[in-house]
Order: C-alpha cells, then structure tokens, then sequence
C-alpha cells in the first residue's frame, strides 16, 4: 500500500554520516529549505541516526532520503571508511530503504556530494575546472569538469589520503598514507603545523599542476583555521605552478556534504514529468 502525503508533510530528509559525527536536517521539499537540524554521534549500525531522523521528522514519512557518507557507497558495504567498525559490509542504501520505505533513497561520497553542491551554487559556481578540498577529518579532494564531479573507475577518485609521502613507499604494502599525516584526525590538538602545511602543499602543487583549475576551493573542520592554512598554501601554489588557481574558502566550509545530500533528496523528490 503506498502512503499518501498530504501538503504538510512534504519533506525531505537528509544525512551526513562523518567518521564521528552524522548531521541531520529536515527540509520543505520543494524548495529545500531547512525545517531543523540535529547532530549525532555517527554510530555502526544507524540505531542513533535513525532515531534521530525520526525526532526530527516528528511523524512525517519523507519524500525520499539523501545521504552523504564517508568512504565509497557500494551494493553490500561502504569502501574506505575504515574509521566506522563495519561499515564496509554495511548496505547503506538497503538498509535505509528498509527504514524508510516509501522514500526515494540518494547516497554519495561526502566530498563528491560537497563539491557537487558548491558547483550548483558555491565557491565552485562557473569554475571548469574547479579542485574541491576537504579538510576534516579525513583528506580528499573531488574535481568538478564542466559541472560535473568526477568519480572515476571505482568511485574513489580523489581520495588523496592514500597518497604516496616518500619515494621508500614506492611497492610498499604497509606504509604510512598520507591521511595518517595530513588530516584533522592527525592534528591532534587541533594546531596547524608549518610541517602540516608544508606536506599538504607539496601534493596540492603537485595535484594544481596536473589539472590546472580555476579555483581551489577548501572546506571541512578545518577551515576554521584558514588563516594558518591559506598563507602558506598560496606561498606554495605561487611559487610553483605555472598559472597558480584562485584559492578560497568554500561557501559552506562545515556543512556543504549535508546540502549535497539534501539537494539529492530534493532532486529525488520531484515528480517525474517525462512520462506522457
């Protein structure tokens, strides 16, 4: 039996699962625009998540659901999200679908979804090529072609955080990535280093010179200390690359995954007007 919405519960629901935290928003469905919000320990087996949805959609069952997720959402398990236990044999859509099954189901990579977002209507808008770079967490980057972000072969391009760091890594199995070195998850005490910064210049140069973009735009946690960050990175970016790209904070530094994944559901959402 299908559920019938009625004017008032036109919503969406929208979900960014982080390596620690899952922020949460309700939203109108047409227009998008955000009823409440929640924040959540991300937990393994979405218990929290989903009761927090539930709280938030207080009885209303969501037009569909748009989700943005660390690491790379396959079939039977999210991939390269090592920091949630299980994940990677979690099916986060399925599982989702079964919670919420009268909804439309969206999942994306959360530095692609955040990219797509400030593409449509960020720091990225009219850019081509523009170099997103999240800086949270965890370390990755997604680049936007032509209004497109591209996901490569596997789902897994710009997932910079496996980098190479020293050329004794070349063939070894059992290095050291770079995340482990250049992330908010390294920075313990949440202090920007000149050594930080020195290792995440020399891949960003090297990554600049391989695309050439337009602008760099630079989100996640991070940002909250552009000052340190963006000085030694414009030094590096100038001082190297033949046509050095604009360098700028994102629009939406901290929460651009979750307006990715809610602009999935809001695009999930809307009628399908190709049928005669």
């Amino acid at each position: 039996m299908s559920f019938a919405h009625s004017d008032t519960d036109q919503v969406v629901l929208a979900l960014d699962f982080g390596g620690t935290k899952t922020a949460l928003t309700v939203a109108d469905a047409r227009s998008g625009t955000r009823i409440r919000d929640l924040t959540v320990d991300t937990d393994p087996d979405l218990k929290r998540a989903v009761g927090a949805a539930r709280t938030l959609l207080a009885g209303r069952e969501p037009l569909a659901v748009g989700v943005s997720t660390i690491g790379i959402p396959g079939p039977d398990g999210v991939a390269l999200a090592d920091n949630i236990p299980g994940w990677d044999r979690l099916p986060l859509a399925r599982e989702l679908g079964e919670e919420f099954p009268e909804s439309a189901i969206r999942v994306a990579n959360d530095v692609k979804a955040a990219a797509a977002h400030e593409c449509a209507s960020g720091a990225l808008a009219g850019c081509d090529p523009g170099l997103y770079v999240n800086l949270g967490t965890g370390l990755a980057v997604a680049l936007v072609v032509q209004g497109t972000v591209l996901t490569g072969r596997h789902g897994a391009s710009g997932e910079i955080g496996y980098n190479l760091r020293d050329l004794a890594d070349v063939g070894r199995t059992d290095r050291a990535p770079l995340e482990d070195a250049v992330s908010g998850r390294a920075l313990q005490q949440g202090l920007v280093t000149s050594e930080f910064t020195r290792e995440l210049a020399f891949h960003l140069v090297n990554l600049t010179i391989a695309v050439d973009p337009e602008r760099i735009a630079v989100g996640g946690g991070m940002v909250r200390s552009w000052k340190a960050l963006h000085d030694p990175l414009r030094a590096a970016l100038d001082a190297a690359v033949p046509r050095p790209p604009q360098l700028v904070p994102a629009a939406h530094p901290y929460d651009a995954p979750l307006l990715g994944a809610l602009a999935l559901a809001v695009e999930a959402a809307r009628p399908d007007t190709s049928a005669p």
